[in-house]
């Protein structure tokens, strides 16, 4: 064996083998499977060995495309013979997996320690609360409000936060009954003013009561809650013991009641022509001050997360805070250890595809963190639901995007047969799809350079808790999801992202991401002006 040309991969990565072999490299056998590979491929004349049932047809499939890359064995006798040797390059789908005894001084491995900072629900969401002492940057601007309900001063803050995007949301819903559609005034009676208001109400609902003093108050109540919230964002820097504008003498309850009969069961509302002036001029305001006022919609959909959990196991969509907060301290999910959720805003006003939500799966590299060196890789590809969204409908199928998830739902009926069989785009057809609806510029001047920067101050509020040798490199796939306004939102960053093709794009992207991660980190060190195929540089300190 040749000296620094040693690997060893664990995991199901058969391109990362095929193409180190190509380089001449020759592999070590990762020690829990080496022995059974190496059977199989010997035995591979006389029968194929069958894959148990629960190992799955793409282990199968792995294995036979090792055996054939090696038709005269002579791959296995390198092998072989290199079994003593310490490798110079491990590829592998877990470091917890990685024997340390196997590791040299100088060995490459494509993971960091302690990156659940960055790629955890919990832990991106604990590092973004923190950005603001670190950078100068918001992290409302580009990561959905999060909060991990088992700590209690981030419990207390969702549950503010929940109470007052329900005031701001019903003061949209009394805006878009009183002015989307058709409206009758009407006098009522009040005991201020004897000659009487008028008021904007709208017939559709009988169970509304339009002239009820209940949803006059309510409306009253709301613009009470949002003015005192203004007031605090407008001198939060002077004076940051400002009271909470929920610790108001409203009864919440009653309030979080009366606004899911409005959101939610089609109640109507009613509010004076002053009213109706004066919501719009508060909401105005507060969008000066809340970078995600429009994309949170008005009907305070939240989504829940198991802290640690990938894949989307565990995940669902809410809209009543009691709802989640109980879920989050019972035992529906024994998998998830308790108080381990985090919370997070659902991005309602989403950009659909013929009527379908999707995501982007965005590739990175991180190739030091002192200096932190951070490579973007240009292509990537979209995820479509498998049904028409909907957010009066929260099931799975229609809001959670991930591979994982959406292989166990067929198409529905009603979906738009424009949408991929496979579920599945490139951004080349992304970008084709945004000139059709006359946006063509959008992915180069809003979409890339805001997926850059949410990438970068995510990196930054996390790299003091990461441990990293010099040398090493980690791939990671960020999930973004795109708001009406084409702004990219950062959901999640994933540290061993799937390189198993599940369609035709992928297919081909896993493999081209591959193979320019190993240009990158390999070729590159001997050849500083060499290919690296989709990668651009980004970020060196």
């Amino acid at each position: 064996a040749q000296e620094k040309k040693i690997f060893m991969v664990q995991g199901p990565y058969p391109i990362i083998r095929r193409l180190l072999r190509a380089r001449g490299w020759v592999e070590r056998k990762a020690p829990s499977t080496g022995r059974q590979l190496e059977q199989h491929c010997g035995d591979q004349n006389r029968q194929r060995l069958q894959t148990a049932p629960s190992s799955g047809g793409a282990r199968q499939r792995e294995e036979e495309e090792q055996c054939d890359e090696d038709p005269h064995g002579i791959h296995d006798l390198m092998s072989y013979l290199a079994r003593d040797q310490l490798p110079n390059f491990i590829w592998t789908n877990f470091l917890e997996t990685v024997d340390r005894q196997l590791l040299r001084d100088d060995s490459v491995l494509n993971h960091y320690a302690r990156v659940d900072a960055f790629t955890t629900k919990e832990g991106l969401c604990l590092s973004l609360q923190n950005l603001p002492w670190i950078e100068q940057a918001d992290p409302n601007a580009f990561f959905p409000r999060c909060y991990r309900l088992g700590t209690r001063d981030d419990r207390e803050a969702f549950i503010e936060d929940f109470r007052l995007t329900a005031a701001r949301s019903l003061l949209k819903l009394a805006l878009e009954e009183a002015g989307d559609r058709p409206v009758r005034t009407e006098q009522v009676p009040n005991s201020d003013n004897e000659e009487g208001e008028r008021h904007i109400s709208h017939p559709k609902h009988s169970t509304a009561q339009p002239g009820s003093p209940l949803y006059h108050e309510l409306v009253e109540e709301a613009l009470e809650v949002c003015k005192q919230h203004l007031g605090v964002l407008q001198h939060e820097d002077i004076d940051r013991n400002t009271p909470s504008p929920c610790r108001t003498c409203i009864n919440w309850d009653n309030f979080l009641h009366q606004y899911y009969r409005v959101a939610h069961e089609g109640a109507g509302l009613v509010l004076t022509r002053q009213q109706r002036k004066q919501c719009q001029n508060l909401l105005q305001s507060l969008a000066e001050k809340l970078p995600q006022l429009d994309m949170e919609g008005k009907l305070n959909v939240w989504i829940l997360k198991p802290g640690a959990e990938s894949q989307g196991r565990g995940i669902i969509c809410m809209t009543r805070l009691e709802e989640m907060l109980q879920l989050a301290w019972s035992c529906t999910a024994p998998s998830v250890q308790v108080g381990r959720w985090v919370v997070q805003k659902y991005v309602e006003r989403l950009l659909t595809i013929f009527g379908t939500k999707f995501d982007i799966r965005q590739w990175f590299v991180v190739t030091d963190w002192k200096p932190l060196t951070v490579w973007f890789y240009q292509d990537c590809y979209l995820r479509f639901c498998s049904r028409p969204f909907s957010l009066h409908q929260l099931e799975r199928a229609r809001h959670l995007c991930n591979v994982s998830v959406q292989k166990w739902y067929k198409t529905s009926p009603d979906q738009d047969p424009r949408v991929p069989p496979d579920k599945i785009w490139s951004n080349k057809q992304f970008q084709e799809y945004l000139a059709q609806v006359g946006q063509a510029d959008a992915w180069h001047k809003v979409l890339v350079p805001g997926m850059k920067a949410a990438i970068l101050n995510a990196l930054r509020s996390a790299r003091d808790r990461v441990r990293f040798c010099k040398g090493n490199f980690e791939l990671y796939g960020a999930d973004f999801v795109v708001g009406e306004n084409l702004q990219p939102w950062l959901l999640e960053i994933n540290s061993c992202p799937t390189m198993s093709p599940s369609s035709t794009v992928t297919r081909q992207l896993c493999a081209n991401v591959q193979r320019d991660t190993l240009c990158l980190v390999l070729d590159r060190k001997d050849n500083p002006t060499c290919s690296i195929g989709a990668f651009e540089l980004i970020y060196k300190e």
